[in-house]
């Protein structure tokens, strides 16, 4: 101040923005993040000071927060700025600069950079898959509607299969019949033996075989329940009369009983934490 000859009461303070030259003349106004600003001394009134910064004379401008202090170009608009190379020295706020940059960073990945365009004519190889005809695609074929058209059986290439598995048939319309890479037609030889013996089916409704593993021989009382009458499992003894029975069977009868009554001597109050497991009988 003292070399540009300013005293603090006859001088003010200019804040203008770096890329766009316009001067921030509301106190209220807010200033964008990352923006750049360039702050001056100059005198009250606008005087030029003898120095070799400038002061242009300051007046409120008609209508919004700042004014262009200097002859800059226009800013450039969001579709230029797209496709400018060298953003950081392009005129334009620093907002649409990131939304440029952004545009600019997703424009090779957009969808239509990837769409195929649907070919009008096939290539010369390809066949149509209906009619077997060559030059149109089986969308655009002239059969289709024509609900008396039988379309062509396809024939399966024998890929992936060994020539030493395969054998060679003469007629192309034999079954399971395949197209080689010589232009023969062959069948796999493990087919040709299950098409020559034929598939055998079982007559439905047939009366179930008896099987051989089960004996007719009578099975002994004492293996038997004496409840539900049938093969003991997981044989155990109550206390009161020392009779066997299945442990499920008897557990169940305690416990339904509203006494705890046995079923074979009717002593009353038999618990069946009683019961001792028959380990000989467990083990026939």
């Amino acid at each position: 101040m003292a070399r540009e000859k300013l005293k603090a009461a006859t001088s003010d303070l200019q804040i203008s923005n770096a890329q766009t030259g316009a001067e921030y003349t509301d106190d209220n106004a807010l200033i964008a993040k990352n923006s750049s600003v360039i702050v001056r001394r100059i005198p009250v009134g606008g005087v030029k000071a003898a120095g070799k910064t400038s002061a242009i004379g300051r007046t409120e401008p008609v209508s919004g927060t700042s004014k262009t202090i200097d002859d800059s170009p226009a800013p450039l608009s969001l579709a230029q700025l797209v496709k400018t190379d060298n953003l950081a020295a392009a005129n334009a706020s620093e907002e649409d600069k990131i939304k440029a940059m952004m545009m600019q960073s997703c424009r090779e990945y957009n969808p239509i950079n990837y769409m195929t365009k649907p070919w009008d004519t096939p290539p010369p190889s390809y066949i149509c898959f209906r009619c077997g005809k060559p030059g149109h695609y089986i969308k655009n074929c002239p059969t289709n509607g024509d609900k008396n058209f039988e379309p062509f059986a396809r024939i399966k290439k024998s890929t992936g299969i060994p020539r030493s598995f395969m054998m060679e048939v003469k007629d192309p319309n034999t079954k399971g019949a395949m197209l080689t890479k010589s232009g023969t037609y062959a069948i796999p030889i493990i087919n040709a033996e299950a098409y020559a013996r034929g598939k055998k089916e079982k007559p439905p409704f047939l009366p179930a075989e008896p099987s051989s593993s089960f004996s007719e021989d009578p099975v002994p009382d004492e293996l038997l329940r004496l409840i539900c009458k049938e093969i003991m499992t997981d044989a155990a003894v109550i206390p009161c009369c020392g009779n066997s029975y299945c442990d499920e069977c008897i557990r169940t009868a305690l416990l339904e009983s509203e006494e705890h009554t046995c079923p074979t001597c009717h002593q009353t109050d038999v618990s069946p934490d009683a019961l001792i497991a028959n380990m000989f009988l467990r083990k026939v």
